[in-house]
């Protein structure tokens, strides 16, 4: 009893740790929280060439899980060669995309500034509801830069239950 009114007069109490200790946890992967949605966005694009066509530069897809497979390694001189390993793979889900609209950008002072965005008339109810809103069709487009609006599909995965 004698010794723990010393301690908590001496500031000896159990409140914090009494030596320093290495951090738990990597700085780069704040916050530490729950996602808002689970769906990925496409935040990097390759370089545009412009001697190659147009074409589409990007293609959505996700991480839905991660499985193990047993197969035979073909490497010459190895130790393990013809034989089977197992290894750990990722699963990813690459739903078919639907193109729902072109968004054209045209050059400013300040840069590219969205200039007309054309919607297509082919969408189905689910993405009219989200997207439609006073759109006007738009015969001709001077845009510097043209971007397609795509939606993917949700009910062609395997997860049929993922929200919009």
């Amino acid at each position: 009893v004698m010794w723990v009114w010393f301690a908590g007069r001496w500031g000896l109490t159990m409140s914090h740790r009494k030596f320093s200790a290495p951090r738990h946890g990597s700085m780069g992967f704040t916050p530490k929280k729950r996602s808002k949605r689970h769906r990925g966005k496409v935040k990097a694009f390759p370089k545009d060439d412009p001697t190659k066509p147009i074409h589409l530069t990007a293609f959505i897809g996700f991480k839905a899980g991660m499985t193990h497979i047993v197969r035979e390694v073909d490497k010459p001189g190895s130790k393990v060669n013809k034989k089977e390993v197992v290894e750990a793979v990722t699963i990813l889900e690459t739903p078919p995309m639907v193109i729902v609209g072109i968004v054209g950008y045209i050059d400013t002072p300040r840069g590219p500034r969205q200039f007309k965005t054309v919607w297509a008339e082919h969408l189905s109810e689910d993405c009219r509801r989200r997207f439609y809103k006073n759109c006007l069709p738009l015969v001709r487009i001077v845009a510097l830069l043209c971007m397609l609006l795509c939606m993917s599909s949700r009910y062609c995965t395997a997860r049929e239950s993922l929200p919009l």
